[in-house]
């Protein structure tokens, strides 16, 4: 009988498993820097941001970074490459939460980066630039829209945005001037495209599939198409006793029909729908609802199958407010293409995870947005993402373990030097 070959088990290097233990250390010490008494809240340009910018600075320059805070709140810390003219890699994720949030949804790779650019800097410059950057609104939980700082990256900020208010009647623009930032200055934080090489992101998954597939890194293949919409429906409010079935007009049970139509038919077309917030008028108990309001957020792999899906879930509302004798009528607020990663990229990950010992790497399609999805209109995009047991996310129990992070340091500085390798075998110069 011929001997079996056992699977070699993917092992961190001495130097990630330090780094790793400071990592998870630098994790619990932010989830206290929150706006909630024993919960992890922290949202854009609120005190607690200033704070965990602060924090995230001093330790980005013990490791040797330069630092700045740009004028849309955003975090950076570089170090230079081995000549002026060195073309930049980026690397970073968010530092900004949801509320009741984890402690490494973002957080974790902001500071992998900070580890990965002090590691392979050591010894001395590479030919990219390194530069982290701790975005500071990926969630859009304050202001109800995603991606704030990271588009101001990519300098595709929306003036329309200036409008939007808080929870508190705080207008955007507002809120830039409270906290030190210059609205008229926000184009200032976009990166010239022609001196990238490419952006990064390390991430936890926000899903279960590499724990399904034993493995505790993956490649990211594409980041979810996103569409997201306020819906009303309004029907009559009249006395719950006295009005009898025939004559009313439910609100609330219209959009309650709604909601089960968006699981139904996505379900059936294999996407992601989720209502997530529903609200309704005048709330009383012995009044009918004559207004309800309440969200949907659509996901794909494709833009195109995005849009059928959503013509279908409209064509379900229109026939439930006929039926119901309603309106019921949506608003887009959010709009994000597909992004795929750069194969390039997604190769030097795929090295790096290799690099640990795992022979055939998981590819994963990202249904959660990211940071990526911005810095993918101006330069070449890949993602790295870490198991998270159970998959859950946006939650306190969510979960990355230090061995994994490791494994995912050491996958992350290969993956950063087959790139550096590149830059030197192509002979890219930057224009001045």
């Amino acid at each position: 009988m011929s001997a079996v070959t056992p699977t070699p088990v993917p092992t961190a290097s001495t130097r990630a498993l330090a780094d790793a233990a400071t990592i998870v250390r630098w994790c619990d010490a932010l989830a206290a820097v929150s706006e909630d008494d024993g919960r992890t809240t922290r949202v854009y340009l609120s005190p607690e941001h200033a704070r965990v910018n602060a924090v995230v600075a001093e330790w980005m320059h013990d490791a040797g970074l330069r630092t700045w805070q740009d004028a849309a709140g955003n975090l950076h810390g570089i170090v230079d490459g081995a000549t002026p003219d060195a073309p930049v890699l980026l690397l970073g994720s968010h530092l900004d939460t949801v509320v009741d949030a984890g402690r490494y949804d973002g957080v974790v790779g902001v500071l992998m980066a900070i580890r990965t650019a002090a590691r392979l800097t050591a010894a001395g410059p590479l030919p990219v630039a390194l530069q982290v950057t701790a975005f500071s609104d990926e969630e859009g939980t304050r202001f109800g829209k995603a991606l704030l700082g990271s588009s101001a990256v990519a300098g595709v900020w929306d003036e329309a945005w200036w409008d939007l208010e808080d929870g508190d009647g705080t207008t955007l623009r507002q809120a830039f001037t409270d906290f030190g930032l210059d609205p008229e200055r926000v184009g200032e934080a976009a990166l010239a495209p022609e001196r990238l090489v490419g952006y990064l992101e390390a991430h936890i998954e926000q899903g279960p599939h590499l724990e399904q597939a034993g493995q505790a890194l993956g490649v990211v293949t594409s980041i979810a198409s996103a569409r997201r919409f306020t819906v009303e429906a309004v029907g009559e409010a009249r006395h719950a006793g006295g009005t009898p079935y025939e004559r009313r007009h439910d609100a609330l049970l219209a959009a309650a029909e709604a909601a089960l139509a968006v699981e139904r038919i996505c379900r059936a077309e294999q996407h992601v729908g989720t209502v997530g917030t529903m609200s309704v008028e005048p709330g009383a108990v012995n009044v009918v609802p004559g207004l309800a309001r309440f969200s949907v957020d659509l996901r794909g792999e494709f833009d195109e199958g995005r849009d059928r899906v959503w013509e279908a879930i409209t064509a379900a509302f229109d026939e439930i407010a006929t039926r119901r004798g309603v309106t019921v009528s949506p608003t887009e607020v959010h709009r994000a293409p597909a992004v795929f990663c750069a194969p390039r990229l997604m190769d030097a990950i795929r090295a790096g995870i290799a690099s640990t010992g795992e022979a055939a790497p998981a590819e994963l399609f990202s249904r959660a947005g990211h940071d990526a999805m911005s810095l993918g209109l101006v330069t070449d995009v890949a993602m790295l993402f870490l198991r998270n047991p159970d998959g859950i996310s946006h939650h306190p129990d969510e979960f990355v373990s230090e061995d994994d992070v490791a494994l995912g340091l050491d996958a992350l500085a290969v993956a950063v030097e087959r790139i550096a390798d590149d830059v030197v075998a192509d002979g890219r110069e930057v224009p001045a």
